[in-house]
């Protein structure tokens, strides 16, 4: 049994699916329509840069979801490799989205509009440079929940994503993430500030929520027949409606990856296709079970070497 995975931000480089771009007329379709839908040339930021713009948040989102839904398709029709029977899909923040959409719950234009937004509203959430995230290494989440939940009255955090075993990313106000890394540094647990301009998946992004509650609620969702898996339960998706409601719960609760992938597992997954840029995700996997398949979808070649 298999299951598709889409990477979130962070993954993006310039030149990303050029292969697939100049080789394959409906990608070509899907950039334009891109570029049509939005009124911004973001193919051309993808294909040649600058590396500043294709960074900016609200330029990342739109630009690897167009990525995996292009590779998703490329699978799909060029190479008659059905992925609709994927036990699941799912996705790492934005990554959800682009499992949304293959799985055929929101149409690619309303897809790539909203992660326009969600890119932009995230961005601007907080005011620049007062927010951040870090990494940290080596330790198991239950030993920084009970290092945050010891030190509340000294500083605030919040866990952002729960990677992987050994990888946990928090989110905070940069002066409390000063504090964190006094402590985190007297108790010997390795960390690494993240080079972000915002501090995702924690309650400072409250504006984010509210603006994309608004732009959730008015898109044009249906009932997909693929099995999604959420961010934020870490289990099944029932339909439309809840995925709408854990859409908006996402961008300020924790990206429960690791949880994810364990679930997909328990359930018979014993293969992973991870489609999009990079291997971010794979690499995570690999730390959470060694013992599963996992093909990454980059390039023509990768395609020719999948099996299901």
């Amino acid at each position: 049994m298999f299951s598709v995975i889409f990477p979130g931000q962070g993954s993006q480089i310039v030149g990303m699916g050029k292969e697939f771009f100049e080789k394959y007329d409906l990608v070509k379709d899907l950039f334009k329509q891109a570029d049509d839908v939005l009124n911004f040339p973001l193919s051309k930021i993808i294909l040649n840069g600058p590396k500043e713009e294709l960074d900016l948040t609200a330029n990342t989102q739109p630009a690897i979801y167009l990525i995996s839904y292009s590779i998703f398709n490329v699978i799909k029709k060029e190479f008659n490799i059905d992925l609709n029977k994927a036990s699941f899909f799912a996705g790492h923040s934005l990554g959800e989205y682009s499992a949304l959409s293959c799985a055929d719950y929101l149409n690619f234009s309303e897809t790539i509009k909203l992660l326009r937004v969600r890119g932009d509203a995230m961005q601007n959430a907080v005011p620049k440079g007062q927010g951040g995230m870090l990494a940290v290494l080596g330790s198991k989440v239950e030993i920084i929940e009970k290092v945050l939940k010891d030190n509340q009255s000294n500083f605030k955090m919040q866990v952002a994503n729960d990677n992987s075993e050994g990888q946990i990313v928090l989110s905070g106000k940069n002066e409390d993430l000063s504090k964190l890394v006094e402590v985190l540094k007297s108790n010997g647990i390795k960390n690494i500030k993240l080079p972000v301009s915002a501090p995702f998946h924690c309650q400072l992004m409250s504006k984010a929520t509210n603006i994309m509650k608004t732009e959730i609620e008015k898109a044009n969702f249906i009932d997909g027949k693929n099995t999604l898996i959420s961010n934020v339960t870490a289990t099944e998706i029932l339909n439309k409606d809840e995925l709408k409601k854990l859409l908006i719960d996402q961008i300020e609760n924790r990206v429960r990856w690791r949880e994810s992938v364990i679930y997909m597992i328990s359930k018979g997954t014993n293969q992973f296709i991870e489609i999009g840029p990079g291997k971010v995700l794979s690499g995570l996997i690999k730390r959470i079970d060694k013992n599963v398949k996992i093909n990454t979808i980059n390039s023509d070649s990768d395609i020719k070497e999948l099996k299901i």
